[in-house]
């Protein structure tokens, strides 16, 4: 089994906007999150992909239904990290912000 070329797109997207620093426009506006802080501090962008992947909800085909909101949650996640007077609302629950591990047969092949 194999993702969907839909969710290869939506994480695609994501990475590209992540990685240009315009990852929600205009929520993270002035938020430095690219670059050296990216090599210091790579938590923060650990985390705001598993955010991203968590809340990724798709239908019957693949097809992923809500890519802003989930582009949106990350975006939240960063702008806390940087600006501690930023109130993430709704908080995050547990599971958005789960890390899972990568499946211990993956790294053989």
């Amino acid at each position: 089994m194999r993702v969907s070329t839909y969710v290869s797109g939506a994480v695609r997207q994501f990475s590209y906007w992540f990685a240009h620093g315009t990852l929600d426009y205009p929520l993270l506006e002035g938020i430095k999150y690219t670059g050296e802080i990216l090599q210091e501090e790579s938590s923060f962008a650990e985390q705001a992909y598993a955010i991203f992947m968590n809340n990724l909800e798709l239908d019957e085909d693949g097809s992923v239904l809500n890519y802003k909101y989930c582009e949106h949650r990350a975006a939240q996640y960063i702008r806390n990290y940087f600006d501690s007077d930023y109130k993430v609302e709704p908080p995050f629950d547990f599971w958005e912000t789960e890390l899972y591990a990568v499946s211990k047969d993956s790294y053989q092949k």
